[in-house]
């Protein structure tokens, strides 16, 4: 079970080098969505070759015998896309911290009542006293990780701030349910790795078409005056979303969907401290006390979550 923990630590890690990456890549693109969409097709070719290598029987037909395409196959992918073009309407509105704590609240009450009802098919657990202890010692190592200016929330008739916090909320509810939701087609196929480039090869297909809406030009400049020449590293964002994403789908049957997403959330949140107390890519900015029991705070959510 240590394992299992640590697997989903290290794949959330991935989650905040991938974004570094894929920003980097973006000054070129000078488009998220496009952006994104070379990272997701990165990541894509990255899964053929590892199925060709390690699942082979997905070429022959029998493989798919008994099996129609239904909602596991497209929607897993769309709610990836989902959920990345969510942040990108709610950062400029809300601010990071806001955005952040809103998303997560919506992913640890979703992954919740996944769990509790059963729902897609996911493992039935019952919801205890000690539990609900757990989700809110959980929301407060959030909020103390992200500090929200006093400023943000003061204008009480600042109607469309709080129409923009529920719909970040709404947004949360996005990655809990791609992860049930790839886990049922690799259960189904009997494939992880299946599961994940069908997620992704979908998301590729979305994020090319949102690309075409909104960018409408697929150009790549070689080099930028302020950041120098693009390199080979900015590409592999898309390999650091498939650890992501693989992960999450096998830990789901183990772990539940909400331990899922908390234990990646908590690496994601590790290694978004790390790499601001170091200053790697990005303004240094040193661990707190406050964000230290932030961590703490998070760390006996989980541990109440899992154990009761």
């Amino acid at each position: 079970m240590l394992f299992l923990f640590v697997l989903g630590i290290i794949s959330g890690m991935m989650v905040p080098i991938q974004t570094s990456i894929n920003s980097r890549l973006g000054r070129f693109t000078e488009s998220s969505f496009y952006a994104s969409t070379i990272s997701f097709f990165v990541g894509t070719l990255f899964l053929l070759i590892l199925n060709i290598i390690f699942n082979i029987q997905m070429f022959s037909s029998s493989f798919y015998a008994g099996h129609s395409i239904d909602y596991h196959w497209w929607v897993g992918g769309l709610l990836g896309v989902w959920f990345l073009t969510g942040n990108l309407l709610l950062l400029p509105r809300l601010g990071a911290a806001l955005t952040v704590v809103m998303t997560v609240a919506g992913q640890i009450i979703m992954g919740v009542m996944i769990d509790t009802l059963g729902l897609l098919g996911a493992n039935q657990t019952s919801f205890t006293f000690l539990k609900g202890v757990g989700i809110i010692v959980l929301l407060f190592g959030i909020l103390l990780m992200n500090h929200i200016p006093k400023n943000k929330l003061k204008d009480k008739r600042n109607i469309s701030l709080y129409i923009w916090l529920f719909i970040g909320f709404i947004f949360g509810f996005a990655p809990p349910l791609q992860t049930t939701i790839n886990s049922g087609l690799s259960k189904q196929m009997h494939s992880s790795l299946f599961a994940a480039l069908v997620s992704f090869t979908v998301g590729t297909i979305a994020l090319f078409i949102l690309t075409i809406i909104f960018n409408r030009s697929l150009k790549i400049k070689l080099s930028q005056h302020h950041f120098g020449r693009i390199k080979p590293l900015y590409f592999i964002g898309g390999i650091l979303g498939v650890v992501f994403v693989t992960s999450n789908i096998i830990l789901m049957p183990y772990l539940g969907a909400a331990l899922t997403t908390i234990v990646a959330m908590l690496g994601q949140m590790i290694m978004g401290v790390i790499i601001d107390h170091f200053g790697i890519g990005v303004p240094k900015n040193e661990m707190t006390f406050r964000k230290f029991i932030g961590l703490i705070a998070i760390a006996i959510g989980i541990v109440l979550l899992r154990l009761f």
